[in-house]
């Protein structure tokens, strides 16, 4: 069993930065960590992911050069920093682990946290 817990999101304005944070708990070694995001009236969407051992990462093109995904083994936590952020990143974003690297579908992911609100004003 992996248990996930996200925290950080809140309101900022475009092009402004949010660190999100998920903690992990349970075995999670063996998985791979993404995150998802998902806007109101839209379906749960690929964000990024890593691998907890290999460090290997992977974007969305939406993302790439503007978020970085990254991990403290100390601390059992994924952190995802979102820089230049736009008023087309809000959305609800959540915390998922996976058994496949580079996990970009939903369907993929066993675990998922609860979710963090992220708001961009323009």
């Amino acid at each position: 069993q992996v248990q996930l817990v996200e925290s950080g999101g809140g309101l900022v304005q475009a092009g402004g930065s949010l660190r999100l944070s998920c903690a992990a708990s349970g075995r999670t070694s063996s998985y791979s960590m993404g995150w998802f995001r998902q806007a109101p009236g839209k379906e749960r969407e690929f964000v990024a992911t890593i691998n907890w051992r290999a460090r290997s990462t992977y974007y969305a093109d939406s993302v790439k050069g503007r978020f970085t995904i990254s991990t403290v083994d100390a601390k059992n936590t994924v952190y995802l920093q979102m820089n230049s952020l736009k008023p087309e990143d809000t959305a609800v974003y959540f915390c998922g682990a996976s058994m496949y690297t580079f996990a970009n579908s939903v369907s993929q992911y066993a675990y998922w946290g609860q979710g963090t609100q992220v708001t961009v004003s323009s």
